[in-house]
């Protein structure tokens, strides 16, 4: 049986890790003020009064220095996971500034356009073996096993099929997503469809999105296996 996270763990999940810009749906960052209780090790003692940059929004080093003490590593979630790269300091600053200016929002799609690693040839797997990696919520947490792969946790985030009952609405609807596209050439269709779910910061600046591909979260064949899941028309997603 697949494992699957609940949707609101999603927003506890930005929320708790909005700084390091490690979290995991597309959407607008909620602010650090939404962590989830007991969420840090130190879930007793309370965070220190935000000031200067920090209170506008800013990971100062105070703050920083707060969120390291206050976790712990466990397993393989590692502290490195406090560790910003370029586009999430760039996002984060853009947060603490109160918006995103379009020449930055390019510029940070322009640096990662740039860093996308999509292979040639058709892009479509299997949607059988797409359904179950979004079902599976599996991966990446202090309690997984390291050596089993990861999940897409799609479901929380995004709505895929008719049938689900249960999803997150923090991301985009993805029901019908090939059958609105059914008027986009195929290799195209299947590149752009891979290209965001190796990185979405290629395609929106400061998507909340995992970056599945450019991150190691999910390989090669899983990737494809969740475009023939957006794509395939006998997949659940493309069902009335």
């Amino acid at each position: 049986m697949s494992r699957r996270r609940p949707a609101r763990a999603c927003t506890a999940i930005a929320a708790v890790l909005a700084f390091a810009g490690a979290a995991g749906c597309t959407g607008p960052a909620p602010s650090a003020s939404g962590a989830a209780p007991g969420a840090a090790a130190g879930a007793g003692t309370a965070a220190p009064a935000a000031s200067g940059a920090a209170a506008a929004g800013l990971p100062d080093a105070s703050l920083l220095a707060w969120m390291r003490e206050s976790f712990v590593a466990r397993g393989q979630a590692g502290l490195d996971r406090l560790d910003q790269d370029d586009t999430q300091r760039r996002c984060s600053m853009a947060a603490a500034r109160g918006g995103l200016p379009p020449d930055e929002a390019e510029s940070i799609r322009r640096d990662n356009q740039a860093l996308l690693r999509i292979p040639t040839g058709p892009l479509a797997g299997s949607w059988t073996r797409g359904e179950a990696i979004a079902q599976n919520g599996v991966g990446r947490q202090f309690s997984d096993p390291p050596d089993v792969p990861s999940g897409g946790n799609c479901y929380a985030c995004h709505r895929l099929s008719a049938q689900e009952i249960a999803f997150g609405t923090i991301g985009p609807s993805l029901h019908q997503y090939g059958r609105l596209r059914a008027g986009v050439p195929r290799e195209i269709l299947e590149r752009e469809t891979y290209g965001h779910i190796y990185d979405a910061q290629a395609y929106t600046a400061c998507s909340l999105m995992p970056r599945f591909g450019a991150r190691g979260i999910l390989d090669d064949a899983q990737i494809r296996d969740l475009v023939a899941l957006l794509l395939d028309p006998d997949s659940p997603v493309n069902r009335p």
